[in-house]
């Protein structure tokens, strides 16, 4: 037995997978305090069960997503130590950061020292600015982290009330400011983030389950949710992830679909491209910063089935935040929800709480329409909206390479086969969307809990990155700070095929480590690159990159369901 818990901001969804099947699955609107959110989900999948049955417990949610997005994120001061080249100010992320002296070249070397002083100048200024936790981030710290490291030794000793975030271990690729908005993400998600996993564990010890508990990552991919409490921002965009893959497990195999994920607070857009996700090739946007987080090609828009609907210069304006459920659900302020209520779109909620929303709304816009017509007025303006976004991300979509790539194995431009509506409103708002954009409209079974059924289903991923330099001597392994230094007999003997058993090895060791064991015989080589070293007229040692990963995917015992349901009128 799997059971799988999507956490969004207005509900939380669970799903109970038995045998390659959905058995029972339950949504709730989500409170204040998870912990008994959870609790009534779990128990609503669980009622009859004996606990020791489940096997696995899987998680997606909006949390880290929400709290960036509505900016409750916590506070982070950044020290950055860009050596020379590019001016850091060109880029956002660096706008308020402290840079100081010091540089590592791309080769790992220490080429200018850091300045002590300077650094303690800086740990104190955040210190004053009433800041607690610290990113510090080296351009080339991923090939050799020893002035990040010296950097928190420093704060461990003089500054021990800061919580100091390494910038090579948060990211380990190359890029120096999406490994800055990697590693600032992280220490500002990452209380927030510790929580959510202590009420996870609180619930499911409550109720007796002592089954190994994994979270949703942006790339489709679950990792086992103690590990996630390191690398929080890995599970930005879990919700999407979990409805890519939620409509990947629902519907007939190798299709191309647009899916639009209609929550109350947010809708997701993403992309499968005959059957598998598009991911993006530069990784995670998030506020307008790239990172290095991997993920699918997707996008969150702030509108929802509680967005609030305001009346702006006598025009419907369509409010990125919520003050509450809909007016139709017990809410206090009019939305989308309600007009699709009082259109007959939808059952949800009281009818007449529906009418009152409306009919503020019309008396707001001044010009004699009736409740009906306001709802009308507010239902174009979301299919308007979505539209719009679904027709900007197309383009984005089309710079991906993976998209260009699909599209050349196509020999024409081909449109999806289908706009997949998943969540509570998307029965009522997909097919109308579908229609605005002249595609086919689908709503799969189970789409209210499709992203529960998503996190169940998914299998975990897991990558290593590594690089060797053997005329230095130095092997490093992206993804947790890894360093080994090669003897001096190894260097002449070190080539691209050792260099893949390495990683294949720390690969393994890593899976291991975290639980992951079973899948490591998955692993496949998606990169391998290697440069001559010369000096003068012969080789003095050669550079390797190595890229290995255990891709996303469904668990071998997942059955699609045989049946599809199509959308309502189009």
């Amino acid at each position: 037995m799997l059971i799988g818990i999507d956490v969004g901001g207005t509900f939380t969804d669970a799903a109970l997978i038995q045998e390659g099947q959905v058995k029972k699955w339950s949504k709730i609107p989500t409170r204040p305090e998870i912990l008994s959110s959870l609790l009534e989900a779990l128990d609503q999948v669980t009622e009859g069960i004996d606990p020791g049955d489940i096997s696995r417990v899987a998680l997606s949610t909006t949390l880290i997503t929400n709290l960036i997005a509505e900016n409750r994120s916590d506070p982070v001061g950044l020290i950055a130590i860009p050596g020379p080249g590019a001016n850091p100010h060109d880029f956002p992320v660096f706008e308020e950061a402290s840079i100081i002296n010091g540089a590592i070249d791309y080769r790992g070397r220490e080429t200018q020292p850091l300045d002590m002083l300077e650094v303690k100048t800086a740990l104190r200024s955040c210190e004053l600015n009433g800041l607690r936790k610290v990113a510090v981030v080296g351009k080339f710290s991923v090939r050799n982290n020893r002035h990040e490291q010296q950097i928190a030794q420093l704060a461990e000793k003089e500054f021990p009330q800061l919580e100091l975030e390494l910038g090579h271990r948060a990211a380990g690729q190359l890029n120096f400011p999406r490994r800055a908005a990697t590693c600032l993400l992280t220490a500002a998600t990452r209380a927030s983030f510790s929580n959510f996993s202590e009420q996870v564990r609180t619930a499911l010890k409550e109720r007796g389950v002592k089954a190994p508990v994994y979270i949703l990552k942006a790339d489709g991919g679950t990792l086992p949710l103690a590990n996630a409490v390191s690398s929080p921002v890995e599970t930005i965009f879990s919700g999407p992830a979990a409805s890519t893959m939620g409509v990947i497990a629902l519907t007939t195999p190798g299709q191309t679909s647009v899916v639009v994920d209609v929550g109350g607070t947010t809708t997701d857009l993403a992309l499968i491209l005959s059957g598998r996700p598009l991911l993006s090739s530069k990784g995670v946007r998030i506020n307008q910063n790239l990172t290095q987080v991997r993920g699918f090609a997707v996008k969150s828009v702030a509108l929802g089935g509680d967005s609030q609907v305001m009346v702006v210069n006598s025009r419907v304006k369509l409010s990125p935040q919520r003050a509450g459920v809909a007016m139709c659900l017990g809410g206090p302020e009019p939305t989308p929800t309600d007009a699709l209520r009082l259109l007959g779109l939808t059952d949800l909620g009281d009818l007449s709480l529906a009418q009152a929303a409306m009919e503020k709304v019309a008396d707001q816009l001044g010009a004699k329409l009736s409740a009906v017509e306001a709802a009308g007025e507010v239902v174009n303006q979301v299919i308007e909206t979505l539209s719009a976004e679904i027709n900007e991300m197309f383009l984005e979509w089309e710079q991906e390479p993976a998209y260009r790539v699909w599209e050349v194995m196509q020999k024409e431009k081909v449109k999806p086969q289908n706009v997949v509506g998943v969540g509570g409103s998307a029965p009522a708002l997909v097919p109308l969307v579908a229609k605005e954009i002249g595609c086919r409209s689908l709503i799969p079974p189970y789409a209210p809990v499709a992203n529960a059924i998503g996190a169940a289903v998914a299998r975990p991923t897991i990558s290593a990155s590594l690089r060797a330099d053997t005329e230095t001597g130095v092997c490093t392994m992206a993804e947790g700070g890894y360093q080994h230094t090669l003897r001096p007999g190894e260097k002449e003997k070190f080539h691209l095929d050792q260099a893949e058993s390495l990683a294949r090895v720390l690969l393994e060791e890593k899976a291991v480590s975290i639980g992951l064991g079973d899948y490591r015989s998955e692993a496949e080589v998606t990169h391998r690159e290697v440069f001559n070293v010369i000096r003068g007229w012969s080789r003095a040692g050669r550079i390797i990159d190595i890229s290995i990963q255990v891709t996303s995917g469904l668990i071998p015992e997942w059955k699609t369901p045989a049946e599809e349901k199509e959308g309502g009128p189009a």
